[in-house]
């Protein structure tokens, strides 16, 4: 990785490219320490403190953020509304017979599906700039003096979080066009990188304590994290390879195909959006606890003390529904018979196994295993730092999904710089 960014640094084109890509992060950054009006910083504090210790969803928006989120800045929302956006645009892109269409386009249909996910992006900024603002004046963070007063409070504080959401998504849009690629990710990568330092020096400070506990844990701490890091990617780059034979025809004087290929199946295909899809439902009930006080003792109560993120409970509840996630997200992005029935149009197919249906049962029953393996891979990464911190009672049950975004992106953005180093270097035909 490394040896990609120095050569990339020796090109002039790619050196620009970076240099612009590192100045819209700084940006993001210094967009997400400007506060928002009318909001009382260390009642903010003081919120999402206890909030943080629950667990719940906005446990998670705050990792996406780079820790805006907890701050009530003018960044809080980041790229949760893009990606929320994203992510359902995709699902109705294969139920709704127009948006089905648009994808099938080509580049022009794309665009315009951008355009869509981008409106309703700003739709979804819109409504959760609206609950934001609802919770954070149920816990008294809101300033305000007089009735009208509160309304103009509202209004500049959804305005402000709506304008946030906005920017970012605007930022992420300028590194695709001027930068190095992947926008958003590389958004939502420098948000969680810029925790790191913070987490580290939070390690070091409890084996300053002197604790026998905490001495013994931190350095058990860093070793498995440097071991989900060389799984996460090792996994992320292991793939199942199905072998493709193409039939040879003779064409005039011409012989085609015979070739031998192979279709590369990712074992980690989906990434991370399964833990994001389990995470929005795992943590619903944590969530709710916010707006609507059980009384002691009521199943209500039981019910929300089982989904806590150290109880038992959630971290099955939380690897089922991962896996389940997983199936779901593949089955839409891989259709078996339309593989098999491409391969039957260009007279290829799998060594030994009959054109049709025979090989869209096979190539099925392939992305079956794969799949699973994918997602019990995903379930471990998301589950294993909520084991220890159960066992420990050290808060750090969101790293794993955190490590598992930034290794993703930024195994994404080698192989993006790699390829573009190839493009400049290639001689042609000419040579």
């Amino acid at each position: 990785m490394i040896e990609t960014f120095r050569n990339a640094w020796k090109i002039p084109d790619l050196r620009k490219k970076l240099l612009f890509t590192f100045f819209i992060i700084v940006i993001y950054r210094v967009g997400g320490t400007v506060p928002v009006p009318f909001l009382d910083a260390d009642k903010l504090r003081e919120w999402f403190q206890q909030s943080e210790n629950s667990g719940n969803f906005f446990s998670y928006l705050n990792v996406l953020s780079g820790g805006n989120f907890s701050k009530a800045t003018l960044l809080a929302l980041s790229v949760s509304p893009y990606i929320n956006a994203q992510i359902i645009i995709q699902l109705l892109t294969y139920a709704l017979p127009p948006l089905e269409r648009l994808a099938h386009e080509g580049p022009e249909g794309k665009k315009k599906l951008d355009k869509i996910t981008k409106y309703f992006a700003l739709l979804i900024a819109v409504f959760q700039a609206w609950a934001y603002y609802l919770t954070l004046s149920k816990a008294d963070a809101v300033v305000y003096t007089s009735g009208f007063d509160k309304v103009f409070a509202e209004i500049v504080i959804i305005a402000c979080f709506t304008a946030g959401a906005s920017m970012t998504i605007w930022l992420g849009d300028e590194i695709n066009a001027k930068g190095i690629g992947n926008g958003i990710s590389m958004l939502l990568f420098a948000g969680i990188v810029a925790r790191g330092p913070a987490a580290v020096i939070d390690l070091f400070r409890l084996m300053s304590t002197g604790d026998a506990k905490n001495i013994i844990l931190v350095p058990i701490i860093i070793v498995v994290f440097v071991a989900m890091i060389a799984f996460i990617i090792f996994m992320n780059e292991a793939e199942r390879r199905i072998p493709i034979q193409y039939a040879k025809r003779v064409v005039g004087r011409k012989q085609y195909g015979g070739q031998n290929t192979f279709i590369p199946v990712k074992i980690a295909m989906s990434g991370v959006l399964p833990i994001i899809f389990a995470m929005a439902f795992v943590s619903l009930p944590s969530t709710l606890e916010m707006f609507i006080k059980p009384n002691p003792g009521s199943f209500y109560d039981k019910f929300l003390g089982w989904f806590s993120y150290t109880h038992p409970v959630y971290a099955v509840v939380y690897f089922i529904l991962i896996i389940g996630f997983n199936y779901f997200y593949v089955s839409m992005q891989y259709n078996p018979v339309e593989i098999a029935n491409n391969l039957r149009q260009n007279n290829g197919g799998v060594p030994g196994i009959r054109p049709g249906k025979p090989t869209s049962d096979y190539i099925k029953k392939i992305l079956s295993k794969i799949t699973l393996v994918g997602a019990i891979f995903l379930g471990v990464i998301a589950i294993l730092p909520i084991i220890f911190t159960a066992i420990t009672k050290m808060n750090i049950a969101m790293g794993g999904t955190s490590i598992l975004i930034v290794v993703a992106v930024a195994l994404e953005t080698v192989r993006t710089m790699e390829s573009q180093m190839m493009m400049r270097h290639h001689k042609g035909f000419l040579e």
